[in-house]
């Protein structure tokens, strides 16, 4: 696998301090520069910037069937490993987050087999936080 680069993403939100609350104290994102329109931070190890937008009315949610679930499109997210994964989901819970999906273990005992979870930030921004039992099977067919 090649090295990584870190990623810059910036994303809308309606509500820009609670935002900044959410990533800062629920995921535990250090906040880097700001403005009154945007904040920087640092996503595991990659660059999201949080923009204000004024909230829309109507908000179309997308879903796709995955293992009989909804999962929210579109939606980003990082790879963590086993062991902080399974902390971090530890964490959300006791943080009272809302799952749009639980954690679970999906392709148990097969190629890729994988944890993932599901909730949206306060702004409805979908994100998935997944990890592989084998980091090797990332890209596994």
């Amino acid at each position: 696998m090649q090295t990584v680069s870190p990623f810059h993403l910036a994303i809308p939100v309606y509500n820009l301090e609670t935002c900044r609350l959410f990533y800062k104290n629920i995921l535990g994102c250090d906040e880097g520069r700001s403005s009154d329109h945007w904040v920087d931070f640092n996503f595991f190890g990659h660059q999201l910037v949080i923009h204000y937008k004024p909230k829309e009315e109507s908000a179309n949610i997308h879903t796709n069937a995955v293992d009989g679930k909804s999962v929210p499109v579109p939606h980003f997210g990082v790879v963590l490993s086993w062991d902080v994964f399974h902390a971090f989901a530890e964490d959300l819970k006791n943080k009272n987050i809302e799952f749009v999906i639980e954690p679970y273990i999906r392709f148990e005992g097969l190629a890729g087999e994988q944890a993932t979870m599901f909730f949206y930030d306060p702004s409805g921004n979908a994100l998935e936080f997944k990890a592989f039992k084998d980091m090797d099977q990332l890209f596994a067919k």
